[in-house]
């Protein structure tokens, strides 16, 4: 049987070299204050699908495999990998890994998550990462073969965000004990979680990786911007997330304070129900694509931090072309469209949004809709109500939405086919022709091939319009001048790799 070695030896050592540099000293600050925009809406890792619950979450478990600082897939649960057939991997498994009751983590854990976020009725919002994978079986104490349905290129860039639980606990507590008190193997152990407030998190001291630099961690809730900022020249909290450029200077001319920035994975986005609404007919949605000014919005709102792109997918992503056009800024256009369809009177719709996103960008889109002639109502909601709509029925989720979409994995097929293959929750877009180009994308172990699929695939996507890129988001921190730490573009937060230098 014809093998292929993936990843062993030389980068396990890699890897522990690197973790055991990133540990240092323990830092004299006891606790670490995190000022999220909203509480996360779940901290169960396998039904996870928004930053706030990322970050909390992800200081909890180990995963699979993980990203370094430079991007590169290196070991975590899983110490090495080795493809035994074009549709079968073997993983080796960590031996020293406790759970924060104290019980090993083993094999069977590993294929105890696996199966339960590829399980349909599981119902996990990232099944679409996942569905390739048709089984997970233990072969021996220190291995798991995982097979897939024909060649999955991605297998590894979608097993970054795989956490793994506890197979007994989860039994134990339930779907809803693990959400409310969740339990893993990572650096931090839960604590509480006040709803509406914080999570409160401790250092798990018997860490496989060493002891954590903080010996608290707290999550709080802090909606508004302005009152993060002042956390921050106050001391209450010690980083803070989703900061706009204005904010970022703001901040900058203070001493005390730092603003920590990286061009992240995450693309910005305008999608649009194409199966329901008067966005279903594709001369209204050329027409907003042709109405929004992505230059003015980029060198106005977001002070050079961000970057443009003509494609869902960003110079991180394998799958990039970068050769797509785009929508020109063309009132004129939209108005001659719009005519076509019988709408040069106007035209109403509805956009749903939640407070992470940048409600100056959404109140720039809809002035420039107005323009026009297309009046768009903004529907607000927290963030748990906003994902259930942006999961919903074509009926329940408006006409558009302004997102902000990341896969955390790098790849196209994290971010083309959940956004708009007919069977993802996610998409409202339904082509049979684009289902066959993402469906032949991730199967090709050829990345010649998968580039071509995904250059056609992103041409169909332009030319039907279900969705139009604004820019490759950048990501902006507020933190104290003590605080040492690099972000990265996957926007990770973890605890463990930042420094307190007094």
């Amino acid at each position: 049987m014809k093998e292929r070695f993936l990843g062993g030896v030389v980068i396990a050592v890699t890897m522990a070299a690197a973790l055991l540099a990133s540990v240092g000293a323990q830092a004299a600050k006891e606790t670490l204050v995190v000022d999220l925009v909203n509480e996360p809406a779940t901290l169960d890792p396998h039904r996870q699908w928004n930053p706030d619950s990322y970050y909390a979450y992800r200081n909890i478990y180990d995963n699979m495999v993980t990203r370094d600082s430079a991007g590169n897939i290196v070991p975590q649960v899983a110490t090495s990998w080795q493809a035994i057939s074009d549709s079968v991997v073997e993983f080796k498994i960590r031996d020293d890994i406790r759970f924060h009751d104290g019980t090993p983590l083993t094999v069977e854990d590993v294929v105890f998550s696996v199966k339960r976020i590829i399980n349909p009725d599981f119902k996990s919002p990232q099944l679409g990462q996942f569905n390739q994978i048709t089984d997970a079986e233990k072969v021996d104490d220190s291995t798991v073969r995982l097979t897939t349905n024909g060649p999955y290129p991605p297998l590894l860039a979608q097993l970054v965000k795989l956490s793994i639980v506890s197979q007994a606990y989860t039994e134990s507590v339930g779907d809803e004990g693990l959400n409310r008190n969740p339990m893993g193997s990572g650096p931090y152990k839960f604590v509480e979680w006040r709803s509406g407030v914080k999570v409160s998190v401790e250092a798990n001291q018997d860490y496989w990786r060493g002891a954590p630099p903080f010996a608290k961690a707290e999550f709080r809730t802090v909606p508004d911007a302005s009152t993060r900022i002042a956390d921050l020249r106050t001391g209450k909290a010690d980083i803070a997330v989703s900061l706009n450029a204005d904010q970022a200077a703001e901040l900058a001319s203070e001493s005390s304070l730092q603003v920590l920035s990286t061009p992240t994975e995450r693309v910005a986005y305008l999608m649009m129900n194409t199966l329901s609404g008067p966005t279903a007919d594709i001369r209204v949605r050329q027409a907003i694509a042709h109405a929004v000014d992505r230059k003015l919005i980029i060198d106005a709102l977001l002070g050079g931090y961000s970057k443009p792109v003509n494609e869902l997918l960003t110079p991180a992503h394998f799958g990039y072309g970068g050769d797509s056009q785009g929508y020109p800024f063309d009132p004129e256009k939209a108005k001659e469209l719009l005519a076509e369809a019988g709408l040069s009177g106007g035209v109403e719709v509805e956009m749903i949004t939640a407070p992470p996103f940048d409600q100056r960008i959404v109140q720039a889109i809809q002035q420039q809709l107005s323009d026009v002639g297309i009046t768009m109502n903004i529907a607000m909601s927290d963030m748990r109500t906003f994902l259930q709509r942006r999961r919903g029925s074509p009926d329940e989720f408006g006409n558009l939405v302004f997102g902000r979409w990341s896969c955390a994995c790098q790849d196209a097929d994290g971010v083309l086919f959940p956004m708009f293959h007919t069977d993802s929750i996610w998409s409202k877009y339904s082509n049979t022709d684009l289902d066959k180009l993402l469906e032949a994308a991730r199967t090709s172990l050829d990345e010649a091939e998968r580039m071509k699929n995904y250059a056609e695939a992103n041409t169909l996507i332009q030319a039907e319009a279900p969705s139009i890129a604004l820019y490759q988001a950048a990501a902006i921190y507020g933190a104290r001048k003590e605080l040492s730490w690099q972000p990265t573009p996957n926007e990770s937060l973890f605890i463990i790799d930042m420094a307190w230098q007094e």
